[in-house]
Order: structure tokens, then C-alpha cells, then sequence
């Protein structure tokens, strides 16, 4: 039966690569069904828990996670997408790039680890326990090596198994958390379950890639090691900066304010950082393209990127203004009143998908034709801005001032990312804008219909999806009807 599946004509579009656009649409689905499964199973447990533990424990929580999250990126510098880059291009040598890589992670991520259990209780008021501390480190190390794995699946084109695996990791942390808020709610234990679930999902990816594992030791070279850090640093500093740009306000809201403002700011800042995941996985589906086309097709690598780009901006628009319009709603209905005043800063970071999303399109391009290090001076200079606005607004504003320094940082670093890759390879999107602008219009005018009547919030919700995307079919976006005929056709 399962091998009927697989052999039949649905089957061969979600099991099996056989062209570009098939690859590309097939990788897309796999990625956004376990990301946003999992994540959506994420966002529910993060709502309960923001709402059982209170704004105080919600936001001592929070304070660890997001230098968890730092620490994670900072534990890669980019190894992960040069396994993926190379391994895409060499079948033959991604078991050597594997292997040495893991060697670099293994002691990036032990000196992460000892940041967070030395470092990390030290440099903040709020009150951090041994045992979320601790759990929080655990955490960190188990998504780190959990994310190196899935470089396997990506550089294979083989999505579907990352999506597995993922499901699999966010339904253990699911239950392990639902059962400690349950029976003892706590950020420590919280943090313990989160680890746990995490931990869960290492061991499974670890049986999945374990013809890697058993010839570590054989495949690793010595002598590549300085290529891979001149090639990943780069590509390590451009994530770096993504993570202080998600998690580094809330960092330092736990700097200057108590536990309550970071639970506020936490509870703005986590369905963005959710959000935010959305291009994430389109820019995965199609970098094996990418780096396949770069050098060599600069037309078809144009019109992938530009396709991408598209994409997002397809998807950004109908959220930032459905946000826009009804922040206050939905942050009363997910966390209840007593986190009203999270709309503020929510609405201003919500204004950043519109930047951020076609950016992270980009910025794989630029890793694709392998000058990443032109930015690192941009990164240089977006990273050293935040921190310093930080340090100036948020002792005066609070969350309000670490929500628009969010935003001013990536209105100036992502212009001139734009201005940079039009230079290297001139691509256009604005002719696919106008359809998406209209359809966003005619949301926002539904919207405000639905909110003038009173409707629940899930209600507006659902008839500004159905008449955007109405609207898009109505007026023939480009971007929509390619997505279509790319699905038809397999």
C-alpha cells in the first residue's frame, strides 16, 4: 500500500524529484507542512504557557530561550549551509564536508554551552535558577546538532524528511510541555521539557543520517578546515546578525526593565520571530537551485530569484496589514488583558515582514554566488546600530523603543542588501506588485467591515484570507497562477 503511494501520481510529486519546478514546489510543501505544523503546535504551548505562568514567569522564561537562540546561531557560523551548498553540488563530497563540519560544531557548540551556564546568570537582575539554566543549555545543544542534521536532507533535496523529523521533535515538546503546565507549571520545568522534546528529535535524525555518523571518523580531513571557515564565517556572521536582530531586544529589555517588561515584549516579539520562519522556508527550497544556477544560468537564476522574492512579498503584505489593523484583538484573545499593552510593539515589528521577508531570499542568493563576505561590513554595522539604539531607547520607551530600533535597523541594513544583489544580477519585482497591493486594499476595507459589525477576531481573520486570495485569483497575480500550474502539472 505505502509503495502504491509512493508510485502514484501524488506520490511522485511528494517522494520524488524530477524537475526544477517540481523539486522546488515539492521541497516548499515539505518544508512549510513540518515547520508550520510544528511550529503552529509551538504556538499553542507558548500561548498557554505565556497565560499559566503569568507575565513574570512568562518573561523569565523567555529571557533564557532567546539567549538560547543566540547561542544556537552563534554555534553554527554558517557550517550548516556550507554542508548543504557543497553537498548540493558534490554528492561525492558531502560525507567529507559533513564530517569536518560536525568537528567545528561540536566545539563551537561546547563553548555555547559555557556561555549559557557561566555567562548568562551574570549579566541580568532577573532571578535565573541552576536547573533553568542548565535545561536551557541542553536545549541549545540538542536544536544545534538537531539543525546540523537536517543539512543532510537539505543538501539531498529530501525535504520530506526534515518535515518528519520536525513533526516528530514539536510533538514531543508539545505533550512534555502541556503535561508540565498541567500537573507543575514552572519556567524550569519548562525549559526541562523543551529540552527533553528537543533531545527526543536529535535521536531521531541521528537513525536517519547514521551512514554519516559511522564513517565520521573516516571522512574527516584536516586539511579542508580552513576553507570551510574562510567559506562559513561569512555566511555565520549574516546568521548571527538574523539572531540578534530576533532575540537581542529581548535580551536587553532583561538588561534595563524587570521580568514583566520582557514578558510583555516576549509576548510581541515570538509571533514575529514565528513569522518570520515563513520565508525561511521558501529561501530552503530553492537555494539548492540557486547555487546550482549561479555563475552558470543568469537568467534562470534571475527568474528563481525573482519568483522567491515574489513570493514572499505575496505572503508578507495580507500579514503585516491584517496585524496592523488588529493587534490589539488578537493579543487580547491569545494572552488575555493582561498583556494589552504587547499591541504597541507588536504592530511595529509586524512592519518588518514586509523587509525582512523577500531579504532572507536575497541573502541566499548572495551565499549562492558565494560572496556573503560583502556583507559583513553591512552586518557589522546593522548589528553594532541595534544594540546602541537599544542601549538609548528602551531605559527611556521600554518595549516601545526595542520595537522601532528593530524596525530602523532593518529598513537601513535591508536597502542596501537590495541595492548590493541588483547590482550583481538586476532583478525586478515591482511589475508583480500591483495585483498584490490591490488584493492587500481590498483585505484591509474587509477587514474594517468585519471589525465595524463586531465579529470575533477568528472571524476577521478568516474573511481577509479568503478575500485576499480571492482577489489575487480575481486579478490574475502572476506569482498565485505559477504556483497553480506548477502543482497541476504534476
Amino acid at each position: 500500500m505505502i509503495r502504491d503511494m509512493a508510485n502514484s501520481k501524488l506520490g511522485k510529486f511528494l517522494f520524488h524529484n524530477t524537475t526544477t519546478s517540481q523539486t522546488i514546489a515539492k521541497n516548499t510543501f515539505w518544508l512549510s507542512f513540518g515547520e508550520i505544523f510544528g511550529r503552529f503546535l509551538r504556538v499553542i504551548l507558548i500561548f498557554s504557557a505565556a497565560r499559566i505562568l503569568g507575565v513574570a514567569g512568562w518573561g523569565t522564561f523567555s529571557y533564557m530561550v532567546s539567549m538560547a537562540a543566540i547561542l544556537t546561531v552563534f554555534s553554527d557560523i554558517g557550517l550548516t549551509s556550507i554542508v548543504v551548498r557543497e553537498g548540493s553540488k558534490n554528492s561525492e563530497l558531502r560525507k567529507t564536508y559533513f564530517a569536518t563540519s560536525l568537528f567545528l560544531k561540536l566545539i563551537l557548540i561546547f563553548l555555547s554551552f559555557l556561555l549559557i551556564v557561566f555567562v548568562t546568570p551574570r549579566i541580568s537582575d532577573i532571578g535565573l535558577s541552576p536547573i533553568l539554566v542548565y535545561a536551557v543549555g541542553f536545549l541549545m545543544v540538542f536544536d544545534a546538532l538537531r539543525v546540523f542534521g537536517n543539512s543532510i536532507f537539505r543538501s539531498e533535496q529530501q525535504m520530506q524528511f526534515e518535515a518528519g523529523t520536525n513533526i516528530f521533535t514539536q510533538v514531543s515538546i508539545f505533550s512534555l510541555g502541556f503535561y508540565v503546565l498541567l500537573r507543575n507549571p514552572s519556567p524550569e520545568l519548562l525549559a526541562v521539557a523543551y529540552a527533553a522534546g528537543s533531545g527526543i528529535g536529535l535521536l531521531v535524525i541521528t537513525f536517519l543520517i547514521r551512514k554519516y555518523i559511522k564513517v565520521v571518523f573516516k571522512y574527516f580531513r584536516r586539511d579542508i578546515i580552513k576553507n570551510i571557515l574562510a567559506y562559513s564565517w561569512p555566511i555565520g556572521f549574516s546568521a548571527i546578525f538574523g539572531g540578534l536582530m530576533v532575540n537581542i531586544d529581548t535580551v536587553m529589555v532583561g538588561w534595563f526593565r524587570d521580568a514583566t517588561h520582557v514578558g510583555l515584549y516576549a509576548a510581541a516579539q515570538k509571533p514575529i520571530a514565528f513569522l518570520y520562519l515563513l520565508p525561511a522556508l521558501i529561501a530552503g527550497a530553492l537555494f539548492p537551485v540557486l547555487a546550482k544556477r549561479a555563475e552558470k544560468d543568469k537568467d534562470g537564476f534571475r527568474k528563481v530569484l525573482e519568483n522567491g522574492v515574489a513570493a514572499t512579498l505575496l505572503v508578507a503584505y495580507p500579514i503585516v496589514v491584517g496585524l496592523l489593523m488588529t493587534a490589539d484583538q488578537i493579543v487580547n484573545f491569545v494572552y488575555g488583558q493582561d498583556y494589552l499593552l504587547s499591541a504597541g510593539p507588536l504592530r511595529i515589528l509586524a512592519m518588518t515582514l514586509i523587509i525582512t521577508f523577500p531579504s532572507t531570499i536575497i541573502v541566499h542568493a548572495f551565499i549562492a554566488y558565494n560572496r556573503q563576505k560583502e556583507l559583513v561590513p553591512l552586518w557589522t554595522m546593522g548589528t553594532i546600530f541595534n544594540i546602541l539604539t537599544n542601549f538609548m531607547l528602551i531605559p527611556i520607551f521600554g518595549i516601545v523603543g526595542a520595537a522601532w530600533t528593530s524596525f530602523f535597523t532593518q529598513v537601513g541594513v535591508n536597502t542596501v542588501l537590495w541595492r548590493k544583489m541588483i547590482k550583481i544580477n538586476p532583478f525586478v519585482v515591482h511589475r508583480r506588485m500591483k495585483t498584490i497591493l490591490l488584493a492587500s486594499l481590498l483585505m484591509a476595507l474587509a477587514v474594517m467591515i468585519t471589525r465595524s459589525l463586531g465579529l470575533h477576531v477568528l472571524l476577521t481573520v478568516g474573511v481577509a484570507c479568503a478575500v485576499y486570495f480571492a482577489s489575487l485569483l480575481a486579478l490574475k497575480d502572476h506569482t498565485l497562477l505559477e504556483i497553480k500550474s506548477i502543482i497541476r502539472t504534476q
